[in-house]
């Protein structure tokens, strides 16, 4: 945990997903191009926060292979090692495979790892983004050592973490 006064070292792996689709006016396509995590940043105070951003990958969860789950966990590894928590910026299609896998290979863990993502890219006006990350940095913060999503006000516990397409949003799967 950070030390009294030292600010809380946050390491943000961002891998695109929708939250991070932006629009190409030239040909009235969405695409993982560029990351938009300083853009959301931006937005925010953050006294007492330091922000360590590393770019994974830029892809739609749909297009996410083993190799690059691999990368992911590798990657979150190696920020845990140097942070105290970890964020990963994710899409939601397949965002729970990618928990799973996280406390599947990370476990046990000394520190919380947080997926978030939108359900609406962050350059649309009715995103969910900048909730979810903001509410993903507080979180990051508060909770305990494990794997979470963290979206619409909630922070769910892998494993059993699930999306619900039709309610737009997560839920943990009762086993």
């Amino acid at each position: 945990m950070a030390q009294p006064n030292a600010p809380f070292q946050l390491a943000i792996l961002t891998t695109g997903g929708t939250i991070e689709k932006t629009y190409d006016e030239t040909d009235g396509s969405l695409r993982n191009v560029r990351t938009v995590l300083g853009e959301i940043l931006r937005e925010l105070r953050l006294p007492g926060l330091e922000v360590h951003q590393v770019q994974v990958m830029s892809k739609d969860s749909l297009d996410m292979t083993s190799d690059d789950r691999s990368l992911i966990v590798q990657a979150t590894r190696e920020a845990l090692a140097r942070h105290d928590a970890a964020l990963v910026i994710h899409g939601t299609d397949t965002l729970a495979e990618t928990g799973e896998r996280l406390l599947k290979e990370l476990s046990p863990l000394s520190k919380p790892v947080l997926l978030t993502g939108a359900f609406r890219p962050y350059e649309f006006r009715d995103s969910d983004a900048l909730q979810n990350v903001t509410e993903s940095l507080f979180a990051a913060r508060l909770l305990p050592p494990g794997v979470y999503a963290v979206f619409h006000g909630r922070a769910l516990a892998f494993p059993g973490v699930i999306k619900q397409r039709d309610k737009g949003t997560f839920e943990v799967q009762i086993r």
